[in-house]
């Protein structure tokens, strides 16, 4: 009896052929086997820890024990307030304010998050999307007022709204509107900040929402070829542009599975780009950040975890990614401890300078077993991606509820497998300890709204309010007269206009999206 080999339900039978293509070279078009030539034996992958928690004064201290302890670049998570934009005393902020990521409110708190960080030294990522525009004019306006060089600061702003309608829910204003405001992103970033990374084109939450696979492939190249478009009627040129896309995978169990979805995702997106009409290899190039699994993390005998994320990160790098986060071992129980956040970054160190997968550049090329796994996984998800251009695109799959049709499904099948054991969960369904005993968790203090609201207080009777208020308007005019936003956004936040004055001031333009 034939059994699946992987999530997906991939079959391939001891007889795979090898595949009647020939074995592409890295560094080359469509990219199969890395973007570069030499991948990691002139570079490691960039390593980052996602952290963000409670105040900027306390999430400031992780960063910089984290850059004590090896990190390359960092990663900063915001809480569910900032991600919708509320301010931390906003009525619907409360019991969240620093849950899941920092509370950051303003250009003050901005300040405290990066103290003693050089910007124009250091790479950022900052997982935000609803709210990106404005993160990302809080960036450059600590940036400007460090004295860097706006054009030659980096980092990436995820600013993937379209995953957030299909699997994810941080959206505030309706599709059409969102993608105007990241393509004037897009455009003000090509001029004014061209390392900056506009875009992180999210798989990873698709993921974390029950896809296969496959299906977190193609749904997130679908995404990917609907913000290229969308820039392109704008009158953006995709050689430019097409540079500063970057993507973000999830790393499942699977192992052999993911190293084939990562191998397929850029050569998939290597020929869309190209037929999109891009000339320049660069523009064609998928790069993309790896975070491991968090749903695969298990609350049942969590140190087990350890093991998943180590398996995970592997693959990542066998994949080729060129930047990787790894959970800590305690995330399904809360915010990961410093000894867990340590053990996750010695994980990447030890796979970097002490496994030797470093020194090869894609080991898997010329399997015959990978190559087929590769192909079939691009032929499934090559699939899926005509249906989402046969209703219209992305944008229009998402109105009708499609993606989220398909990954709800996927996630049914995935947990009826667990429960009748098809699929076995160590330590969850099979292989379990009686009497286990409780890991310690960090815990969040609920008085951090009211830290936030004082700080709030102070900031608005300090600041010329009549300025401020100018500034709002000015952004509604922006947006109303369809010009580019995003000088008028970082206007206001030098003003000290607050994240959610911004994003009201907005809403009443664009209104607000209900799903």
């Amino acid at each position: 009896m034939s059994k699946h080999i992987t999530d997906s339900g991939i079959i391939l039978n001891a007889n795979y052929s090898q595949p009647d293509h020939a074995i592409e070279q890295p560094g080359a078009f469509p990219f199969t086997r890395g973007i570069h030539a030499s991948m990691y034996r002139d570079k490691l992958w960039t390593m980052r820890q996602y952290a963000g928690f409670s105040t900027a004064e306390e999430s400031n201290k992780r960063y910089k024990y984290l850059l004590q302890n090896g990190v390359m670049g960092l990663s900063v998570a915001f809480d569910l307030p900032t991600q919708i934009g509320y301010d931390s005393d906003h009525e619907l902020a409360e019991g969240e304010v620093g849950k899941v990521g920092v509370a950051i409110d303003s250009i003050e708190d901005m300040s405290i998050l990066f103290d003693g960080i050089k910007l124009e030294e250091i790479s950022t990522s900052m997982t935000i999307n609803a709210t990106g525009y404005i993160l990302l004019s809080l960036y450059i306006a600590l940036a400007k007022k460090q004295g860097a060089d706006i054009k030659k600061i980096s980092g990436t702003i995820q600013n993937d709204i379209l995953k957030e309608y299909a699997a994810r829910g941080t959206y505030i204003y309706p599709p059409k509107p969102s993608m105007k405001i990241i393509t004037d992103i897009f455009e003000y970033c090509s001029n004014e900040v061209p390392k900056w990374n506009t875009i992180s084109i999210s798989g990873y939450h698709i993921r974390e929402a029950g896809s296969t696979a496959v299906q977190e492939l193609a749904f997130t190249l679908a995404n990917g070829k609907a913000y290229v478009e969308a820039a392109q009627k704008k009158g953006m040129d995709i050689n430019v542009f097409g540079k500063r896309l970057s993507f973000f995978f999830n790393a499942h169990n699977n192992f052999l599975e993911e190293i084939a979805k990562f191998r397929a995702a850029r050569r998939m997106w290597a020929k869309i780009m190209k037929e999109l009409g891009a000339t320049d290899e660069r523009a064609m190039q998928l790069r993309f950040h790896t975070q491991t699994g968090g749903a695969t993390l298990t609350a049942q005998q969590p140190k087990n975890n350890i093991s998943r994320v180590t398996l995970q990160a592997m693959a990542a790098v066998l994949g080729g990614t060129q930047s990787l986060h790894t959970n800590g071992y305690d995330e399904a129980l809360s915010l990961p401890t410093e000894e867990a956040a340590r053990i996750a970054l010695r994980t990447q160190q030890i796979i970097g300078y002490e496994s030797g997968v470093s020194s090869v550049v894609d080991p898997f090329g010329g399997s015959y077993f990978m190559e087929a796994l590769t192909d079939e996984i691009e032929h499934k998800a090559n699939d899926l991606i005509l249906k989402i251009d046969k209703m219209g695109g992305a944008v229009n799959a998402v109105e009708k509820g499609f993606i989220q049709e398909e990954i709800a499904r996927s996630s049914y099948q995935y947990q009826k497998d667990i429960e009748s054991k098809e699929k076995i969960i160590v330590g969850v369904n099979d292989y379990l300890i009686e009497g286990e005993k409780t890991e310690p968790v960090f815990k969040i203090d609920e008085s951090i709204r009211l830290v936030q609201a004082e700080k709030l207080k102070k900031l608005r009777a300090e600041r010329d309010n009549d300025a401020t208020r100018q500034n709002i308007i000015d952004i509604q005019t922006s947006a109303k007269e369809d010009r580019n936003i995003m000088p008028y956004v970082i206007k206001a936040v030098e003003s000290k206009a607050t994240l959610g004055e911004i994003a009201d001031s907005l809403r009443e333009i664009y209104g607000e999206h209900n799903g």
